[in-house]
């Protein structure tokens, strides 16, 4: 991602990780809240332990590092900006 502005429109990350989505609904509710106006792309994630996951203050849960590149797998790809909140 390097300089490019988060999902929210931060330019800081929220989390020192990456925000996972628990199921469906979780993933649509992240889709909608693209705010930067472009294409969302939705990506699955393997390997990753529940247990390793950490739990925001918000509720949402994030992995604390890196996730290999052979770890995901793209499964939607330029969904546009939701509309309608």
């Amino acid at each position: 991602m390097g300089a490019a502005r988060g999902i929210a429109g931060s330019y800081r990350p929220e989390q020192q990780g990456c925000f996972l989505a628990a199921g469906e609904w979780e993933r649509d509710w992240f889709v909608r809240m693209n705010n930067t106006g472009g294409a969302v792309d939705v990506w699955e994630v393997h390997g990753i332990d529940d247990a390793d996951l950490v739990q925001s203050p918000e509720g949402h849960f994030y992995f604390p590092g890196v996730i290999a590149p052979s770890e995901i797998l793209l499964v939607q790809r330029d969904l546009p900006p939701a509309r309608n909140y």
